[in-house]
């Protein structure tokens, strides 16, 4: 790894702490040659009114979805969209983003997907930047073309496809959203419920258990501690198959590096077709209703 673990208790606790930074230690550090800052948010225009400086940013609509196939892009348009960032193979990159990181856990999942060999995730992401009232900028900033190589993406085992959840009998599946999108309610998007792109249908798969991604966080987006975390998936066999999803794949990111990263769970990925494929497909069952929601 390029850049030195941060020496954080809270993160010696979890399986990977390898993967995790503080703004304090990322404050530190920036400028550090070998270290990327890159930022991703649901909402790409916050980048524009302040962001960490030295920030790069990566649209996940624009630039992380192949423009023609309903499909994440391949591993030339990954390579090129590194080499025009400046982002080298060999270099710590630092994820964040706003609405707790949903996008940003999204975007590192991308960066594994390619083999990334160090990508990290702040923790508390936009928000904890921001309420600590850490520098801003408004540069964005040039830096020169990497030689980023082409790496084939490689979706086993981190990436699970509609056609394998038409029997979850030996699947643990997480449903990530909100219990009244879980349930099918038709209910206005806000912050908790997240925004609910349109589906012919509401509910969820059959035999997906309810997690709310956010129950894994403080208000102020900061990962509680191990034993709290601990507590929310006690029910779950950490060895066994597991696949998390929620509506676009964003907020199901986020509990997939809770999964994989905090608790240590060796076989979890994430369906990120997610409600809104499994919602408009033809012929495949659904339910509605609280079902196996856990509070």
């Amino acid at each position: 790894m390029g850049i030195e673990l941060e020496n954080n208790p809270q993160f010696k606790s979890f399986a990977h702490p390898e993967k995790f930074v503080s703004a304090a230690w990322l404050s530190a550090r920036l400028g550090t040659k070998g270290l990327k800052v890159v930022e991703s948010d649901e909402d790409a225009y916050l980048y524009d009114i302040g962001h960490i400086p030295g920030a790069v940013r990566i649209d996940w609509t624009r630039d992380l979805n192949d423009p023609v196939v309903r499909d994440l892009i391949d591993g030339e348009a990954f390579a090129a969209l590194m080499r025009y960032r400046g982002i080298s193979r060999d270099d710590t990159v630092v994820v964040y983003g706003d609405r707790a990181n949903w996008w940003a856990a999204y975007t590192a999942w991308v960066f594994e997907l390619f083999g990334h060999p160090d990508v990290r995730l702040l923790d508390g992401g936009r928000d904890a930047w921001m309420g600590e009232e850490r520098d801003t900028s408004f540069a964005v900033p040039e830096y020169p073309a990497s030689d980023y190589p082409v790496v084939e993406r490689r979706d086993a085992p981190l990436r699970t496809f509609a056609s394998e959840l038409f029997d979850v009998s030996d699947i643990q599946l997480i449903d990530a959203r909100a219990p009244e999108l879980y349930a099918g309610e038709e209910v206005p998007a806000t912050a908790a419920t997240q925004r609910a792109p349109q589906t012919l249908r509401s509910g969820h798969i059959p035999g997906a258990v309810n997690v709310p991604w956010g129950r894994s966080v403080f208000p102020n987006a900061l990962f509680k501690g191990i034993d709290d975390i601990a507590a929310i998936y006690e029910d779950f066999d950490p060895s066994a198959r597991t696949v998390v999803y929620c509506q676009m794949g964003e907020s199901s990111a986020h509990t997939w590096f809770v999964l994989n990263h905090i608790l240590g769970f060796t076989d979890v990925s994430l369906y990120d077709g997610s409600w809104v494929e499994w919602g408009n497909m033809v012929r495949v069952p659904i339910e509605t209703g609280a079902g196996s929601a856990t509070n």
